[in-house]
Order: C-alpha cells, then sequence, then structure tokens
C-alpha cells in the first residue's frame, strides 16, 4: 500500500503550512481566498493534476491531491499566493501516502487544530470537497477518504467530550474578554467584520458577555443587518468606523481582508482600547501598538490560553485517536480491496474464456449435453476461484504486490493501472 497509483508514478501528498510552524504573517502570505482556490484549480487541470482538494483558514493552508513529485503541489500554492517556495521550505511539510493519509484524518478530526477539538475544520474540508469535485478534480480515492475522514470526526465528537467547553477561535476571543475585562456587560463592543468568525464571535458575544451595547460594521452593510437581525443589534455604515471605534471600549475585527483594515491613523480614542484581530491574513496594522491606549491581541495569542477545558480535552485524545485507526482501517481495507480489484476482474474474465472453451468442446463431444446446468456449475466454480484469490489476498500476512504479479503472471493477465 505504499503507492497509490492514478497514473503509473503518482502519489497521494499531503502538502502545506500551518499554526505549528508558521506565525500569521507567514500564513498571510500562503493564504487563498476563494477566487484564488479556483484559479489554482483550473491551473492544475491545465497541468495534469488528475485529483485535488485545497483549503485555506486562519491556521491552516494544505493541499491534498496526487502528483508525480510534490513540487507540483507546492508550485501550484506559490503560484496563486505571495508566498515564495524559499519561505514554504523554511515552515511547510510535505507528507506522502500513509502519512499523508494519517494527517488528513487529524486534522479532519480536530486533533491538529490550533485549539484542541474545533470541529470547524472539518466544514471547510467538505467545502473544499464540493468544490474540487464540480471542477472535475475530485477522483473516487480522495473521495472515499474525506468521507472516512467525516465519519471519524462525527464520531469523535459524539463519543469523546474532546469538543466540550471552548472550541474556536471565535469563543476563545470571548473568553479573553470575559477574563481580562472587568463590567464587560458594560462595555461599548464593536465588531467589524460579519464573516465566518465574525458571525461566531457575535454569535458567542450575545451568548457569554450579556451585553446589548454591541455594534456591527461591514463593507456590505446587508451582510451585518442579516446577521445583527438574529440577535437585535445596532448596526453602522462603514463610512461611521472611524467614529465608532472612537466611542468603544473592544473593538473586534473580522474582516477577512488580503491589507490592514484598521491602523492608528483612524484611531483617536483617548479611553484604553482593547483591540481583538481575529484575521488571517493580520487586519489590524502593528502601528496601533504606538498608541499608549492601545492593547492589540491576535488571535495567535488567543490560542495559547490554556484552562481547565483544555486539559480536559487533551485527556480525551487516546480515545480519539482509538476512532481514527479503526475508521482508517476500514478505509485501508478498501483501499487493499481497490487495488487487487482489477487483477480478480482481469482472472475472472480468464476463467470465463477457459469456461466458454470448455464448454464449446464438451457441445461436440456429447449429443445429451445439458446446457443450463453446465452453465450453473462453471459459474459456481468460477465464483469460488476468485472468491479464494480474493480471500488470499485480503490476508496480512502474505505481501499483496508478488500475490498480484504472480497470479498476472500464470494467469498472462493484463490490468488497468487506475487503481484508485
Amino acid at each position: 500500500m505504499e503507492q497509490y497509483n492514478i497514473s503509473k508514478g503518482s502519489s497521494f501528498y499531503a502538502i502545506g503550512l500551518s499554526y505549528k510552524k508558521a506565525d500569521a504573517e507567514i500564513r498571510g502570505h500562503f493564504s487563498l481566498d476563494a477566487e484564488a482556490k479556483l484559479t489554482l484549480l483550473e491551473q492544475a487541470k491545465k497541468e495534469g493534476v488528475e485529483s485535488l482538494i485545497v483549503t485555506s483558514t486562519c491556521n491552516r493552508t494544505e493541499i491534498y491531491g496526487f502528483a508525480q513529485h510534490p513540487f507540483q503541489l507546492i508550485k501550484l500554492l506559490c503560484d496563486n499566493t505571495k508566498g515564495t517556495v524559499e519561505e514554504f521550505q523554511e515552515v511547510a511539510f510535505v507528507l506522502k501516502n500513509k502519512e499523508a493519509i494519517s494527517h488528513v484524518f487529524r486534522v479532519g478530526s480536530g486533533l491538529d487544530s490550533q485549539i484542541l477539538g474545533d470541529f470547524e475544520i472539518i466544514g471547510q474540508l467538505k467545502s473544499a470537497a464540493i468544490v474540487s469535485k464540480k471542477n472535475g478534480l475530485l477522483n473516487h480515492f480522495l473521495e472515499r477518504l474525506l468521507n472516512a475522514v467525516i465519519q471519524a470526526s462525527k464520531r469523535i465528537k459524539t463519543e469523546t467530550n474532546i469538543s466540550s467547553g471552548a472550541t474556536s477561535v471565535s469563543f476563545a476571543s470571548v473568553q479573553y474578554i470575559l477574563n481580562e475585562v472587568e463590567n464587560v456587560s458594560d462595555k461599548e463592543i464593536l465588531l467589524f467584520g460579519t464573516g465566518k468568525i465574525g458571525r461566531n464571535t457575535c454569535e458567542n458575544l450575545v451568548k457569554h458577555t450579556k451585553n446589548d451595547q454591541i455594534t456591527l460594521i461591514n463593507r456590505t452593510k446587508g451582510k451585518a443587518e442579516a446577521v445583527a437581525g438574529k440577535f437585535n443589534l445596532i448596526v453602522k455604515d462603514y463610512a461611521n468606523l472611524q467614529e465608532e471605534i472612537q466611542a468603544s471600549d473592544i473593538l473586534i475585527v473580522a474582516t477577512g481582508a488580503q491589507q490592514p483594515t484598521v491602523d492608528k491613523h483612524i484611531i483617536q480614542a483617548n479611553k484604553p482600547l482593547l483591540i481583538l484581530d481575529l484575521s488571517i491574513p493580520k487586519n489590524v496594522n502593528e502601528n496601533v501598538t504606538e498608541l499608549d491606549n492601545v492593547t492589540l491581541v491576535h488571535l495567535d495569542h488567543l490560542s495559547k490560553i490554556t484552562d481547565d477545558t483544555l486539559e480536559k480535552r487533551k485527556q480525551q485524545i487516546p480515545l480519539a485517536e482509538q476512532i481514527i485507526e479503526e475508521v482508517k482501517a476500514e478505509f485501508n481495507a478498501w483501499l487493499e480491496t481497490r487495488k487487487f480489484a482489477p487483477t480478480i476482474k482481469a482472472l475472472k474474465l480468464k476463467l470465463t474464456d477457459f469456461k466458454n472453451a470448455e464448454l464449446e468442446t464438451q457441445r461436440k463431444k456429447l449429443n445429451d449435453f445439458n446446457e443450463a446446468q453446465a452453465e450453473i456449475i462453471s459459474n459456481n466454480i468460477i465464483q469460488k476461484i476468485t472468491n479464494h484469490f480474493a480471500h488470499h489476498l485480503r490476508d496480512d500476512a502474505i505481501s499483496t504486490d508478488d500475490s498480484l504479479e504472480l497470479i498476472k503472471k500464470v494467469f498472462q493477465l493484463e490490468t488497468s493501472s487506475k487503481n484508485v
């Protein structure tokens, strides 16, 4: 199972970078918005890549797919982001075949998340798979793998307590506010940006701060109004951003832009201002820290919050890993079956040729030849023989590759190279 062939010489790779080795600035260099992802997929098709999915979140940008050499995938990433190959080599990872499969399971199951047990990533993987499928870049192997990862994720979520308590960056930001700000229910809070992280943060703010003085601003006012309507919050025009910041005690920035959307020049408040930047790339310019009244906290800092909940989650890791191994074993069993399926099919066709030739001989020899009975008996024999070979090939004690080659040689079989 060392090679997962689509075309001769190709292997399955997971390449990318995450919060583990790349800081927020470097991750920003490699971030991909929706348009860039589509451009990357189009380039992949032109360059002969047969199957891949790409995901880009605040914590990671990764590509899972088939290539003859991992540089094919690295080039796709660098061609469509601001990142360079040199930066990639310093902080990124390249995993192949078994290691790549294990990595996808850990990512999708929340074990590789910056905040342990954060299951938002599985939804992002599902979305990435849908986009790849629409663009003809999701083969049977990768679709089956993603389905197995989704299954493992669901089991871990329901059979363990690894997702109890705090989960996402949005909750961690609210937890930080609750821990650091006194009388938070009386503070003026401004949320700038109502994308997915902004919406989640808004929901957590309303739920945990008991504050009804939360104001929303988004470049597209309608999106902010849609979020505000759920919680009866205030919405202001983007043109009012500067004066709303001036009136605020806490500013949460979740704008998701490629360039900073807030810097010191639009901050004129004289009172203390806590700014939480939940965006990748950073959307708050570091120059705001030049202002004496401003405290800036980035999501990288939020992830370092260690509390009792996180420690309890860590105790659930062995059980989660056990579930992954169970689901992964089922996937590998399917993969092994797919590996020898073309040979079993070719063997069945060869045996059918033998049967047809022998039946034709017997028809000529026997006057009372029973056509129907002969057909039933011979088909049963063929099925038993192929089942016997399939059972042998599933035996972990034998080398599947060696057995396949021997069967092909003995029966002079020709099989397709498309195994997955």
